[in-house]
């Protein structure tokens, strides 16, 4: 069965819904143990062929709002550029684990962080688009600030061909935090990413080593999209 077969329903009430565009992605192999060890108990790494995979994602985000509200003015559009691996939780479900996740929004900043304890950072984040060409800067103002960022060039390239891997590192229907001694889990539903191919023009970054993971082996793989709408429901305790 496909991993996008989990994305027909969003059990819950819809609370949240959000846009995200000129998406990026860049993965790279680990060890499973080396990102095992950075997760709290309950918590399984996921992997494909044995690896583990760490994602480093720069995209725009639209259109934040909470479910039947308007966006404010001041988060219709701005750049996120997370840090990720791939988990199962103690049930099985495979999730997203959050290592970090930078926005140039001190609000939305605190208010995951008290919520639901995602990892949010405070940063200065910028995209530029020049014909296929998308350039992605980040630079952490908090916490932990010093010297921890990022500068991305990737060029797209021709529509991607569907494959297993693709869909292990994107068919994902819930992210999982800790939050007060507890796990939660947050699902979401959108379509289906269309995928293209993507080349790295320019990289240079420290924030998967900020992370606590060695530095990444070899050119990672990428892949570009031009985004998906997502809508959340409510985050719920799942057991550790």
């Amino acid at each position: 069965m496909s991993d996008w077969d989990g994305a027909a329903a969003l059990p819950g009430r819809p609370i949240l819904t959000q846009r995200w565009r000129e998406v990026t992605f860049l993965h790279w192999r680990y060890r499973p143990a080396e990102v095992q060890q950075l997760l709290p108990r309950g918590v399984r790494v996921d992997t494909f062929d044995g690896d583990a995979w760490v994602g480093l994602v720069p995209f725009v985000m639209e259109g934040l709002r909470p479910v039947g509200v308007p966006a404010l003015p001041h988060h219709r559009r701005f750049v996120e550029v997370n840090v990720r691996t791939y988990v199962r939780d103690p049930s099985g479900r495979p999730a997203v684990w959050f290592f970090s996740l930078d926005v140039p929004l001190l609000d939305v900043v605190a208010l995951a962080r008290a919520s639901v304890g995602a990892r949010y950072c405070l940063a200065r984040a910028t995209h530029a688009r020049e014909g296929g060409r998308h350039r992605y800067a980040l630079t952490r103002r908090w916490p932990r600030a010093s010297h921890t960022g990022a500068a991305i060039e990737v060029e797209v390239g021709e529509p991607a061909e569907e494959d297993e891997l693709a869909e292990f590192l994107t068919a994902r229907w819930a992210a999982l935090t800790s939050w007060a001694g507890r796990l939660l889990r947050s699902p979401v539903t959108h379509e289906r990413w269309p995928l293209a191919s993507a080349e790295v023009r320019w990289l240079e970054q420290s924030m998967v080593q900020a992370a606590g993971l060695p530095d990444p082996a070899g050119e990672p793989l990428v892949h570009f999209s031009p985004g998906v709408t997502a809508v959340f429901s409510a985050p719920a305790s799942t057991r550790a």
